[in-house]
This record gives C-alpha cells, sequence and structure tokens, in this order.
C-alpha cells in the first residue's frame, strides 16, 4: 500500500510541478496514456492505481481545475491499464476538455507540446475503444467523437496570436480520423481554415518537419481523390522526399503507395528496381500491362490485388489505366502497320483490333471496338478521326499518339 501511495503520489507532483511552472516537455510524456503499457514510469503508476483504491484523496492537495484533469487522467491510465479501452477514452476526453478549458486562457504557447499528445493521445484511444466496442458487437463511435474534440482545438489553435502554429498538427490527427472513417470531404474545410489563416506551411520554422510532411502526405492524397494528377504529384512528392524513412514509424507511410498510380495516370512509368525496393509487388502487372498494351493483364492485376487498391482508395484511378492500355495496344499495331507499309501506317482497320483484342482473350466486337476509339480521339490519347463507313481509324501522320 505505501509503496502504491507513493507511486501515485509522485505522478500527482510531477504533473502540478510541471502544469504549474508551464514545462510542456516535462507535462507531455505524462499525459501519453497509450504508452503506459510501455513506459516504466507510467507502468508503475498503473499498478499502483489498481494497488491503491483510496488515490482520490491524493488529489485533493490541487486546485479545482487542475484536479479535474487529473482526476480523469488518472482513471484513464487505469482502465487502460486493465484493457478497458472504452472506459479509458471516456476518461481521457473528460481530462482533455479540463486541459483545454484551461489551455484557452493562457496567453502563451508554452502547452503546445502537452496539446499534441493529447490530440495524438484521443486518437489512438478512440481507435482502441472502438475495436472494443466492435468486439462486443456495439455501434463503434468513439473516433467520431475524438474528431469532435480535436475541431474544438482546431478552433482554438487557428487565429491569431503564437498558438497558430499548432493548428497544422490538430489537421493532420483529424486528417487521420476522416480518412479511416470515410469522411474525406471533412477535410475541405479545415484545409480552407489552414489557408485563411495563413499558416505558412512550408516557410515556418516553427512547425515541425513531421508535419508539414504528414499535411502534404494527406491533401496529396485528396488530390489523386479528386483526380488532380498534377497537384498530387507535387505534394506527394515533397513528401517522400521529406520523409524519414530511418524512423520504424514511418516504414508502412510510403506516399508511393499514392505516388505510383498518378505517375502512371501522367504516363510515366516506373522502374522494376523500385517497385522491388519498396516491395509495391502489386504494381508490377499493372505496370507489364501498361507497356505492353495489355488489357487482359491490367485487369488482371486489378483483380488479384483489387482488396489492397480498394483500401488504399487507388482503385478507380487503375482502372481508369485501361484507356493508357488500349493507347499502348494501338500505338504497336500502329508501328507493325509502319514496318509492313508505311504509306497505310496511319489507316487502322477495326477487324484488326478485334483480332488483337480476341488475341488477348477480350471478348469484344467492332461496335465496342468503335466506343474506345472514339473515347481515345476525345481524351486527346490518339490523334485522328473515325471512317465509320468503312470501320477504319484513319491516325494523324504528325504525332498520332500524343505523350
Amino acid at each position: 500500500m505505501g509503496d502504491a501511495h507513493r507511486r501515485v503520489g509522485d505522478f500527482v507532483r510531477l504533473f502540478s510541478d510541471a502544469f504549474y511552472s508551464q514545462e510542456g516537455s516535462s507535462l507531455s510524456p505524462l499525459l501519453s496514456v497509450s504508452s503506459s503499457s510501455t513506459s516504466p514510469f507510467l507502468l508503475s503508476v498503473a499498478d499502483g492505481l489498481a494497488a491503491f483504491q483510496d488515490w482520490g484523496r491524493l488529489l485533493k492537495q490541487v486546485d479545482g481545475q487542475l484536479e479535474d484533469i487529473l482526476s480523469h487522467l488518472l482513471r484513464a491510465v487505469q482502465s487502460f491499464r486493465a484493457g478497458r479501452f472504452m472506459d479509458a477514452y471516456i476518461a481521457f476526453e473528460k481530462s482533455a476538455n479540463a486541459f483545454l478549458q484551461e489551455f484557452r486562457n493562457w496567453e502563451s504557447a508554452w502547452a503546445l507540446q502537452p496539446l499534441y499528445t493529447i490530440a495524438y493521445e484521443i486518437r489512438v484511444l478512440a481507435e482502441k475503444a472502438d475495436w472494443e466496442l466492435g468486439s462486443l458487437g456495439k455501434n463503434p463511435e468513439k473516433l467520431k467523437g475524438a474528431g469532435s474534440y480535436l475541431m474544438k482545438v482546431f478552433g482554438a489553435l487557428a487565429s491569431k496570436g503564437p498558438k497558430r502554429v499548432g493548428a497544422l498538427h490538430v489537421t493532420c490527427q483529424l486528417f487521420k480520423i476522416y480518412f479511416k472513417l470515410g469522411t474525406v470531404h471533412l477535410c475541405r474545410s479545415i484545409i480552407r481554415s489552414i489557408e485563411t489563416a495563413r499558416i505558412l506551411i512550408l516557410k515556418n520554422k516553427l512547425i515541425k518537419p513531421s508535419f508539414q510532411v504528414t499535411y502534404m502526405y494527406y491533401t496529396g492524397r485528396l488530390e489523386v481523390y479528386n483526380e488532380n494528377f498534377l497537384a498530387a504529384e507535387q505534394k506527394l512528392m515533397y513528401a517522400l522526399s521529406h520523409c524519414n524513412f530511418r524512423r520504424e514509424a514511418n516504414i508502412s507511410f510510403s506516399p508511393l503507395s499514392y505516388l505510383i498510380p498518378v505517375k502512371l495516370s501522367l504516363g510515366i512509368l516506373p522502374t522494376e528496381f523500385l517497385i522491388e525496393k519498396y516491395n509495391l509487388v502489386e504494381y508490377t502487372r499493372v505496370v507489364q500491362a501498361l507497356k505492353r498494351g495489355d488489357i487482359r493483364l491490367l485487369r488482371g492485376a486489378l483483380l488479384e490485388h483489387e482488396n489492397r487498391f480498394l483500401k488504399s482508395g487507388v482503385y478507380l484511378v487503375l482502372e481508369k489505366l485501361e484507356l493508357q492500355v488500349y493507347q499502348r495496344l494501338m500505338k504497336k499495331i500502329y508501328m507493325l502497320q509502319r514496318l509492313k507499309d508505311p504509306s497505310k501506317a496511319h489507316q487502322v482497320k477495326m477487324e484488326v483490333v478485334v483480332k488483337a483484342l480476341k488475341w488477348l482473350e477480350m471478348d469484344v466486337d467492332i461496335d465496342e471496338v468503335e466506343c474506345i476509339m472514339a473515347i481515345l480521339i476525345y481524351k486527346n490519347l490518339m490523334k485522328g478521326y473515325f471512317a465509320h463507313k468503312s470501320k477504319v481509324v484513319v491516325l494523324s501522320k504528325q504525332d498520332p499518339f500524343p505523350s
């Protein structure tokens, strides 16, 4: 009992000292509930809370607002250690709300680092709480609640003053929540607020590089969903070039999973070395299909890795690569005809295209091929016109396949 009393008492003292002396770097690790299973100090505190049932009386020595923060925080630590994630989230949210109330009253930005920890913790605890709710057959709703809390934090940050540099970190946590919940449309209002507040994402030295990388990564993914491939390429390339892959946490973060579909959509093919180096084997057959003009190979690759592509949100982008595959097929037919009879290379009969597709085991007729040719011309993937009466595509003699 005495040892347990001491452990909890030490935590209360350290937290109070850091809080009143406004030492953000000392306060931040004490708020990291999810590390209570790995941090020796928080682990000992959690065990002390389990052994010392009357730990609440230790909080009588602190003032009301701090008592509110600490009491719920300690309950969160205790519940997390016991594997009761839903209870841990509920308690932590109450503690976080009490902290935010105090944060609004401080003019300086000393508490930004503790607030970053709170923003991270509330998302992680919400995910674990939703997992627990799902395993019990209940509706997982805590991550949505975490998003609502973080919007309040965002509102307290995205204004004038030294605190606004913290808005980018909270934005990154909100992006992670919205992408996980499938509510990416909510990101737009956050991005508008960031731009309106004129938070200089790339030039402000007060903003951590990791926040900038995460922000560019998620906004790049948004550009992919909106098929703004040039903007997506720019943002994802920034994230890729500035990401520190030596950190274990970033190994699964690679922007390449989204950059490759973007590059493919822009007609740029990755090398086999790149695919093998980063273990992106799901794109191997996609690239081969584009090189060969093999629509069957592309569809087979999409079917084989369908779940992975759907989960990452790039399936529809890759599916639209069919037009580029048809363009490549037409280009190969054109080049073969030019070798055989240069004077008639620009005249491609529909029956030749049908035969090529049937050789690829694609069951198509001339009417379907006509539609494909019309789309290729409309999308400027092929220059020429369609002679409907003679069933021939007459290609431009100059640059028939724009790059």
